[in-house]
């Protein structure tokens, strides 16, 4: 996944999660497992730019 596309999906994904927050609560169980997947894709991202900045290789999982 590049890192334009993971931009994308972390983006999508926060709208996801403001829409929830409206709908729901901040503590309901569907907009905190929203927020728990808004992190995962936000350290996914936060790994390729570490990658990039010390030019190591590191396996992404997407799920």
């Amino acid at each position: 996944m590049s890192k334009k596309e993971l931009l994308h999906i972390i983006e999508l994904k926060r709208l996801q999660l403001n829409n929830s927050v409206s709908e729901y609560g901040l503590s309901s169980s569907y907009t905190l497992q929203i927020s728990q997947e808004l992190d995962q894709l936000l350290n996914q991202y936060n790994s390729i730019l570490l990658n990039k900045s010390f030019g190591k290789k590191k396996s992404l999982i997407v799920q």
